[in-house]
């Protein structure tokens, strides 16, 4: 088998069908750029759960002076009240369950709202009007409704906040965008391998003489078919080159210059290690779904 002439073929196939091997790249490209977003979006899913699932917080709130739950119906927690809180955290029942606890006074909350909201908004409040409160990591984030059961409805306890339930919700967005840009390439890789099979149907066409020629001088199937596998080979995998880079761009640019500085609750943010993995995950998609779907096109021409 003379490689360079099968190649030699192959780029002349390309030049002859210019405006379809164009079309097949911008769909390739399209499709997996979708799927290298895919990818990226259930990583970045998985690396968030994993990251605040060990590290979400179970804040329990004391009663202030601004609570309207009915176990606050003498204004701000007593001290007696705090200290059974803190004592019921300690005990025997709660305390194998509990990694850390963490005590937030009055001015600590205060504080807090002045890192956050500035001076002048915190005086808005003052010291007095805080809460105080309980942050406890589990062992177990998954027994965090232990703790919400053990408080509820307790004297001077105003509230119990599982941070694990306030991430629930990010995580279905990105999981539902999951969903949409796994739908979105799909269909986007059944165009593209429809379009490789009419591609290469094509070109099969055009040179028909050539192959009823190469077949009467004694040429096998294989030497045949190849030239024709490679002109949609070449199309889908610069199109999957394509994908990747426009895959490292986002994450450079979109990910790590933009989401970064401005989303830091969604921290830790998939980088450029797990883009470059992507990459050849793409190629290896478009280089597969180009060979199979070209080699079944040309089939036809070559039953005796």
């Amino acid at each position: 088998m003379n490689v360079g002439l099968i190649i030699g073929e192959a780029l002349l196939g390309l030049r002859r069908n210019v405006s379809m091997v164009i079309s097949v790249v911008l769909v390739t490209f399209v499709s997996l750029t979708f799927v290298g977003a895919a990818i990226l979006m259930q990583t970045q899913i998985s690396t968030m759960r994993a990251f605040w699932g060990d590290r979400a917080e179970v804040t329990v709130y004391m009663c202030s002076p601004l609570s309207t739950n009915p176990n606050c119906v003498s204004g701000s927690a007593t001290p007696e009240q705090v200290e059974s809180v803190r004592a019921a955290l300690n005990g025997d029942a709660l305390a194998p369950l509990i990694s850390d606890v963490r005590f937030e006074s009055k001015e600590d909350a205060y504080q807090d709202l002045v890192d956050q909201f500035g001076q002048e908004q915190a005086d808005i409040l003052g010291v007095e009007q805080m809460s105080e409160a309980f942050r406890v990591t589990m062992k177990d984030p998954e027994q965090s409704q232990v703790l919400t059961e053990a408080f509820h409805g307790q004297a001077g306890v105003d509230e119990v906040k599982d941070q694990r339930k306030l991430l629930d919700p990010l995580f279905s967005a990105l999981t539902v965008a999951t969903y949409i840009a796994v739908g979105i390439a799909s269909l986007m890789l059944v165009a593209a391998v429809l379009l490789i099979a009419t591609t290469i149907r094509l070109s099969a066409y055009a040179r028909r003489k050539e192959i009823g020629i190469m077949r009467l001088v004694g040429a096998s199937n294989r030497s045949i078919q190849t030239p024709f596998v490679l002109e949609g080979v070449f199309a889908a995998l610069l199109g999957s080159v394509l994908a990747g880079a426009a895959v490292l761009a986002g994450v450079r640019f979109g990910v790590e210059g933009y989401l970064a500085e401005r989303v830091p609750f969604m921290r830790p943010l998939v980088g450029m290690q797990e883009a470059a993995f992507v990459v050849p995950v793409l190629i290896g998609i478009g280089i597969v779904l180009a060979a199979l779907s070209a080699g079944f096109a040309i089939r036809r021409w070559l039953r005796t």
